[in-house]
């Protein structure tokens, strides 16, 4: 079963949803701890303020009464800090550990815990310091308390402690307090990235389906399609190289089309291509073509398939020279049978004449058998039928050339190239022959 596939599309869409949700829990978590540290900034100043109206309120109270009414008036301040919102919820216990007073009444007679009654050890020591408070953390229960040394006597021993507990601040107010921030910001962040996403779609996916859309006419077989992409950035220079390939390959398939199938080198049409080409750009050129002598002899003797081998090594021959002794823009043609033509500049062709001559009598003499280099000549029918004496083959090149006179046409250069022919052949060996009139 083939995998699901995902599209381009698809990708962005779930990045650009995965990026919002990142984003708005970030933002979440910061707004959160910002509440957060508020309300406990909030929290640690309302309990140091409450410690000090408590303490100077209690002790006022002790003070103020009989030892026996202690007790009962302690509650009673206790009851009416509360109901001001000064304390929320607070203890009183004596030097014994037993709780005198509470915000919650039913505590009251029973003993403190033990963790508080270490409290009373720890304000004892301090007193001497003049110190009568000691704060608490209770990170579990996320709440402060303050314990406090209430005396009778200001410079007496302590004569009860106060505990005050103070809740920090906690995660469900500080989401109250960033509730309607978090839902607006929410939503501007989901409609701007699907607003980025459409864009997104537009200038990145949409050029893309094009291309893919067009490659695959293009791989059909339908190279006159073209890709329309205006996005003016990289995606429009892409979509012009795209066109650029399209119309290469269109002139490839044209070569391809009209090359020899022997030699795969381009055929008569793009031969007179290249060649108008140069005298539309009023361009110096030297056109060489070939013509091997006796090759119908040989073709006769030998047959076909070593006939075709002679082709093929002039062909290569023809590439060689071009290369190694030409311009990096010479071209070389093949009209069919034993005819090729070479174009390059004035100034080069003496050179590459001189490589495919000198090569060709080299390279040609593989193609005999040992018997008949020995002789220096095969035996086969002539063109009136009887046998005769027939050299070992030699190459015959003319050159046509528009450096000394200007020439309008290709075909004014074949007519030029067939007198200049019948010249070379008349010469015996490889030669090159070049029409060097004037007029």
């Amino acid at each position: 079963m083939a995998a699901t596939r995902i599209t381009l599309q698809n990708r962005i869409t779930m990045l650009m949803v995965f990026s919002a949700i990142l984003f708005i829990a970030a933002f979440t978590l910061i707004q959160v701890n910002n509440q957060l540290s508020s309300l406990n900034r909030y929290n640690a100043y309302q309990a140091q303020l409450s410690s000090i109206i408590v303490k100077n309120n209690l002790e006022a109270t002790i003070r103020q009464v009989s030892l026996a009414e202690q007790v009962r008036y302690l509650q009673l301040s206790l009851t009416e800090l509360k109901d001001s919102n000064v304390i929320q919820d607070t203890i009183v216990f004596n030097t014994e550990g037993v709780i005198v007073a509470s915000t919650v009444p039913s505590q009251s007679g029973s003993s403190a815990a033990y963790r508080d009654i270490n409290k009373l050890r720890q304000l004892e020591d301090l007193a001497a310091e003049n110190k009568y408070f000691i704060p608490d953390i209770d990170t579990g229960k996320k709440i402060i308390n303050i314990f406090m040394a209430i005396k009778y006597d200001p410079n007496g021993a302590i004569s009860y402690v106060t505990k005050l507990s103070f809740s920090l601040g906690n995660m469900r107010e500080a989401l109250k307090a960033v509730y309607m921030p978090l839902i607006y910001t929410a939503v501007i962040i989901v409609f701007a990235y699907l607003l980025l996403g459409y864009i997104l779609s537009k200038v990145v996916v949409g050029p893309i389906h094009i291309l893919n859309e067009v490659t695959k006419l293009i791989a059909a077989g339908d190279l006159s399609v073209r890709a329309k992409i205006s996005t003016h950035d990289e995606l429009e220079e892409l979509g012009a190289t795209f066109n650029y390939m399209t119309e290469e390959l269109v002139k490839m398939k044209e070569k391809a089309e009209n090359a020899n199938p022997l030699t795969k080198l381009p055929g008569n049409i793009v031969i007179h291509e290249e060649t108008d080409k140069r005298i539309r750009e009023n361009r110096k050129f030297m056109v060489i073509y070939c013509d091997l002598d006796n090759f119908k002899a040989f073709n006769d003797k030998y047959g076909i398939a070593k006939g075709d081998d002679a082709i093929k090594m002039t062909a290569e021959l023809f590439k060689e020279s071009s290369q190694l002794k030409g311009n990096a823009d010479d071209f070389v043609g093949h009209e069919g049978g034993d005819d090729f033509i070479l174009l390059t500049t004035p100034e080069k062709a003496q050179a590459v004449a001189d490589h495919i001559t000198s090569q060709f009598d080299k390279r040609v003499r593989a193609l005999y058998d040992k018997e008949d280099l020995g002789r220096g000549f095969i035996m086969a029918h002539g063109r009136d039928g009887e046998i005769k004496k027939f050299p070992i083959m030699t190459i015959s090149l003319a050159g046509v050339t528009n450096e000394h006179r200007r020439i309008e046409s290709y075909g004014e250069i074949t007519n030029i190239a067939a007198e200049i022919k019948k010249k070379a052949k008349a010469i015996e060996g490889s030669v090159f022959v070049v029409d060097k009139r004037t007029v």
